[in-house]
């Protein structure tokens, strides 16, 4: 049996629970509580209905139930859920927005995906 990669595991930021500061994962990142400051994740980045950011996320793909004030950033596709409220400018190669969301910005859509990196 293969143990999991520790790199690629789950962080969370759970309710009630506020980060300040840039915040950089090789893994993947959900967000219960409120970050203020940049987010970035290599693997899936998720902020649950009850999560909220004031800065910019990056990810691979990027799932948004809750509040987000930032430029919006996923190398492959981005999905607004119904009750998502999203202020900023978006850029992924798919994206999906749920009736019900709120989505204030401009869109950009190519093939080529946007290219990031977590350097240590």
């Amino acid at each position: 049996m293969a143990k999991p990669d520790p790199i690629k595991e789950l962080n969370m930021i759970g309710a009630g629970t506020v980060v300040e500061g840039k915040i950089r994962s090789q893994g993947s990142v959900r967000i219960d509580g409120k970050v203020i400051g940049e987010v970035i994740a290599s693997e899936s980045l998720a902020i649950g209905v009850m999560g909220e950011v004031e800065g910019n996320i990056t990810g691979k793909n990027i799932t948004i139930g809750g509040k987000v004030r930032g430029a919006v950033s996923a190398a492959e596709k981005i999905v607004f859920e119904s009750k998502s409220v999203v202020r900023g400018d978006v850029r992924a190669t798919r994206l999906v927005v749920d009736e019900g969301s709120i989505f204030d910005g401009k869109v950009s859509m190519s093939e080529k995906a946007p290219l990031y990196e977590i350097k240590h």
